[in-house]
């Protein structure tokens, strides 16, 4: 097929739901060779569990790294030993280290340096680490790169400096924000991509059509032509919600991670106090939060949230049933931090209610402490988004082997 062909939009569109239907038969991996996967920054490995299991064994992960020592005996249990752990500059400035060639790099350099949580982003050298990944995609000799980071990347001062860099490097380059809960992930999480190629303007295939729509806005249409127009799939299906992805748990056990299968490992509660009880109580409908809870029982409000007239409104909220999760952070078990409490029940949700809001599948094996896999599950790249956007990059690449 000759290039003027696959520019061709038409084409394209038909290709990418080729590709959308093969994965979703489990039959993508089959039909063509796999292509050979670098992750950096990999955390527990959600973005590779996209690209890889979750995209039909499409990709093989041939290198990863990240710095904590817990997130590599995660990846490392789920696709094997070569990830390789440690500061990655470190790494790189190692005369014994090889990178092994690569058709894709995939990763998030950390995202504090951009954050609006973080009060001192300013001048945070973690907002550079993109230096060393776009390193590793030269060292690979990769065609195609996916770099996801929070929302605020796109259009700042550095994400100008990745766009020039990387076109120095040979790249076309189009970035997009993604909200997880339109691919399939029961959560309404918002995380910048940002996909270069070496061979074509990514911006003709990216950002991927939607699977899933809102059915609070009418949803997507049927008809070929109009679900194109508006950025869906014509087999676009309604939002996945809380209801969907934890209604059929029982109630949590104890405290601890429980010596028992998925997906009761991880299903455990805390041990709040009666304080904290009296206001789970207190916000008992769905969608309730901290300012309900000062209008219903001030006299159980804390005094900081009294003072604190605006803004936090995710805070101490319970969620809806049959909604998608708020954005999915480290802290989830401590509703103080976010819209995390259980629906019905009167107490936050557990470790394995908040990995299944990240679309993580009940197999998935983390390593570590109660602290350190929560830290791995609201760090993690929702598989389920990582998948649709490595459809594209299966039709990038695919398109590049004919």
């Amino acid at each position: 097929m000759n290039y003027e062909i696959k520019k061709d939009k038409t084409w394209l569109v038909r290709e990418e739901e080729r590709v959308y239907e093969a994965r979703s038969q489990g039959v993508l991996g089959r039909k063509r060779k796999r292509f050979r996967l670098i992750d950096v920054f990999a955390g527990a490995g959600g973005m590779t569990l996209g690209f890889s299991k979750l995209c039909g064994h499409a990709f093989e992960s041939v290198w990863a790294n990240d710095f904590s020592d817990t997130c590599v005996r995660t990846y490392r249990r789920n696709f094997g030993n070569h990830c390789v752990s440690g500061d990655i500059v470190d790494i790189l400035n190692d005369a014994k280290t090889e990178i092994p060639p690569a058709d894709v790099v995939i990763g998030g350099p950390p995202c504090q340096g951009f954050s609006l949580l973080n009060k001192n982003r300013e001048g945070d050298p973690r907002k550079q680490l993109w230096r060393p990944f776009l390193e590793i995609v030269e060292r690979s000799g990769s065609q195609v790169f996916v770099m996801e980071n929070v929302p605020q990347l796109l259009g700042s001062f550095e994400h100008g400096e990745i766009m020039g860099t990387a076109e120095a490097l040979g790249f076309k380059c189009w970035g997009e924000v993604l909200c997880a809960a339109d691919y399939g992930v029961p959560q309404t999480r918002r995380r910048a991509f940002i996909v270069g190629c070496k061979f074509f303007d990514p911006s003709q295939v990216f950002p991927p059509r939607k699977t899933h729509f809102d059915p609070r806005k009418g949803g997507a249409q049927t008809s070929f032509l109009q679900a194109d127009s508006n950025g869906y799939l014509p087999s676009a299906v309604k939002w996945r919600t809380v209801r969907d992805a934890i209604a059929d748990l029982p109630a949590p056990k104890g405290t601890e991670i429980r010596e028992e299968a998925p997906p009761l490992d991880l299903h455990f509660g805390r041990s709040p106090t009666p304080m904290s009880i009296a206001r789970y109580k207190a916000i008992p409908e769905e969608g309730m939060n901290r300012f309900d809870l000062q209008k219903r029982a001030p006299d159980l409000t804390p005094g900081c949230w009294i003072r604190k007239k605006s803004g936090g409104t995710d805070l101490f909220g319970r969620l809806w049933w049959d909604r998608p999760a708020f954005t999915i952070r480290t802290e989830f078990f401590k509703p103080e931090k976010g819209w995390y409490l259980h629906p019905k029940q009167h107490r936050p949700i557990t470790h394995r209610e908040a990995a299944r809001l990240q679309s993580f599948p009940d197999e998935f094996v983390f390593s570590g402490s109660k602290v350190e896999i929560a830290r791995q599950i609201g760090n993690a790249v929702p598989p389920s988004l990582a998948a649709r956007v490595a459809d594209v990059v299966y039709l990038l690449l695919t398109m590049n082997n004919r």
